[in-house]
């Protein structure tokens, strides 16, 4: 039996002040996380080619940027780190006076309040441009995981809030948060990059952090794209070896993995909205096929919606600025 006309969906729609007081999802720019591209040097804007809108960025344009998201009310920055010059094992990744730990002083100091996150990987620091050291033509997981921890404590040193490991090494929370507490940071928060996958979304970041491989691909320690079931093991996994939080990348096509993931913990999940999603969206707004700024919001949304409590984005300052009148 119909109940129509008594029930009519449509009541609660009928301005924008109704839907948004009776709006079962909210965006909120503190869960917002601005990916950053730290280089050496001053007064460098190296813009990113596949990435319009963003440049590589010296320190004093990080905090310059930084400074405008904390004023929209973005939550927090990651970083990731461009060096001058990189080797087989990545070294750069723990000099205490590369780009990001001097990126991360320097924000502290201007932006105290903000979170800084540093992502550890070796991708954008070594010469062959994998995320760790090689044996032959392969990763040596390993090998690899002492260095990382390296890197981990360098960022600590210099004032980060949260350490991401991104590399999808096996072992390499257990090591990272070894190496944490034995250097004096028991406190210090880690969001692992538990469900990262081997995805072809990536292809503008590469572009950004000079690290694409010079061989082969991250296939055998990326998952794969087919598995959820696996990215509930791999969460398992790092949150016994002393994860705080968890994260899927890419966001946008991996809506059930974030959902299933929300559903099987009890800490905070993040979500990386990668460049290739940003990307996309900017190509078809430039060419007008879409309205960016809903489809920006909409995105965001979904992945929200889906279970993500923080939201890695380079829409972040953006999105913020378009909250304020949405």
């Amino acid at each position: 039996m119909s109940t129509f006309p008594t029930v009519r969906s449509r009541r609660l729609r009928t301005s924008p002040g109704l839907r948004r007081m009776v709006a079962e999802t909210r965006l909120h720019p503190a869960n917002f996380v601005l990916p950053l591209f730290a280089v050496g040097g001053r007064d460098v804007a190296n813009p990113i080619r596949s990435m319009p809108g963003h440049d590589q960025l010296s320190v004093d344009g990080i905090v310059a940027v930084t400074k405008e998201a904390a004023a929209a009310g973005v939550g927090g920055v990651i970083l990731f780190g461009i060096p001058d010059a990189k080797d087989a094992q990545g070294s750069q990744a723990w000099n205490p006076h590369g780009p990001v730990p001097e990126a991360i002083r320097a924000i502290k100091d201007a932006v105290p309040d903000l979170v800084v996150w540093a992502d550890v990987c070796l991708c954008e620091y070594t010469s062959h441009g994998h995320c760790g050291v090689l044996r032959g033509e392969s990763v040596d997981n390993d090998a690899t995981l002492p260095l990382l921890a390296q890197a981990a404590v360098a960022y600590a040193d210099a004032g980060a809030d949260v350490i991401a490991p991104s590399d999808m090494m096996d072992g390499r929370v257990a090591a990272i948060r070894a190496a944490l507490d034995s250097a004096g940071y028991p406190e210090m928060a880690l969001c692992s990059y538990s469900a990262k996958y081997a995805s072809a979304y990536y292809g503008p970041f590469r572009d950004a952090a000079g690290s694409t491989p010079s061989f082969g691909d991250r296939r055998t320690h990326q998952m794969d794209p087919p598995n959820v079931r696996e990215a509930l093991a791999e969460v398992e996994q790092d949150l016994a070896e002393g994860a705080d939080m968890v994260m899927v990348k890419p966001a946008g096509p991996y809506l059930d993995v974030i959902s299933a993931v929300r559903a099987a913990v009890d800490v905070p999940v993040a979500a990386y909205q990668v460049s290739g999603e940003y990307s996309m969206i900017e190509a078809a707004a430039a060419n007008e096929w879409v309205d960016g700024e809903r489809v920006m919001l909409e995105s965001l949304t979904g992945i929200r919606r889906a279970g993500a409590g923080i939201i890695l984005t380079y829409f972040a300052t953006r999105a913020a600025r378009a909250l304020e009148t949405a």
